[in-house]
């Protein structure tokens, strides 16, 4: 492949992903040249988007910094690539970054848009990045205390996270909950508790629902203690949800609350920006109990059929890693 040409995974049509060759031009001014090593699969959103079930109401917001194309028809979607930049300025070069790029070989981006990889923690697991700021965003969204009990249902990439960090604040007792009896394990090498949905406990301070599912959103009302907030961080697409309203949701005074990433949480937001949220989230990356969560790894040439197998069976695999040669 000549230094002018990227190879980039493309959803080309609803269900239909292909690697195309397109044109690389010379990085400018304050631009980086990024050779990919690794990038991740955000699982639940990737899954929606290769369908093809985004709203028409949310084709701006839905598009990632570096989105190619226009919904419905053929994109370029993908945020979690970690790279060695190759050229750009001399305090980059060499370094490894992690940009919210969708998933190429090699890319130009201003060296604004490109977060430095703390030595510490290494590239494979950087991949995790995004989805890490994500879980952070729905910790200070709970608004979790000292001493809570958390309930977290959905042993997904985001669930496994916000209960790792739930798990390290002093005296937080925290549950994962996942219809997948294998997540326990993932559960003990994260360092919380395990329950399949039928054993959960009741009466918890803060639920935090990311299984994506509606019947999961239905047990995270259903162990939610008396005004205790539930935390939804799923996306459903294009996908209706029915809530159990007329149950015991007024009587407990139940708070059904959004977490989304695309705006940092407004406890933080006089102070933090996303840059500096994404300092944090790779600074916490210096974890090797994390690395449990990459469960599955392949080619860059082999994006088509993996983004095709995780949208038609997303339950086996957590995080799913692809590597560039």
């Amino acid at each position: 492949m000549p230094a002018d040409t990227a190879r980039a995974f493309w959803i080309a049509s609803p269900g239909r992903g292909e690697i195309r060759a397109e044109p690389l031009p010379p990085p400018g001014e304050g631009e980086l040249l990024v050779q990919a090593l690794f990038s991740g699969i955000s699982r639940g959103t990737e899954a929606l988007v290769f369908q093809g079930r985004v709203p028409p109401s949310e084709y701006e917001r839905m598009r990632a910094p570096f989105q190619a194309g226009h919904w419905p028809g053929a994109v370029k979607y993908g945020y979690a690539s970690v790279g060695r930049v190759q050229q750009g300025p001399p305090e980059w070069r060499d370094r490894v970054v992690f940009v919210l790029y969708p998933h190429q070989t090699h890319y130009i981006v201003s060296a604004g848009a490109a977060h430095l990889v703390p030595d510490d923690v290494p590239p494979e697991r950087a991949v995790l990045a995004a989805n890490l700021e994500t879980a952070i965003n729905g910790v200070w969204d709970a608004d979790i205390h000292p001493g809570d009990r958390v309930t977290v249902v959905g042993a997904g990439t985001i669930g496994c996270l916000v209960a790792r960090l739930a798990g390290q604040i002093p005296g937080c007792d925290v549950e994962l909950v996942d219809v997948n009896p294998q997540r326990a394990d993932l559960a003990r090498a994260l360092g919380v508790a395990f329950a399949a949905p039928d054993t959960a406990r009741a009466n918890a301070d803060v639920v935090m629902h990311t299984s994506g599912s509606a019947s999961g959103l239905d047990l995270a009302l259903r162990l939610a203690g008396f005004e205790a907030a539930v935390i939804e961080m799923s996306w459903y697409g294009t996908q209706i949800v029915p809530l159990p309203l007329g149950a015991a949701f007024h009587a407990r005074r139940l708070t059904l609350k959004s977490s989304q990433v695309g705006a940092v949480s407004p406890a933080q937001r006089p102070r933090w920006d996303a840059r500096r949220r994404m300092q944090l989230a790779l600074s916490l990356l210096n974890d090797a109990a994390l690395d449990a969560l990459i469960t599955a790894e392949s080619g860059f040439d082999a994006l088509p059929q993996v983004m095709a197998a995780l949208a038609e069976a997303p339950g086996g695999t957590v995080c799913h890693r692809i590597r560039y040669e």
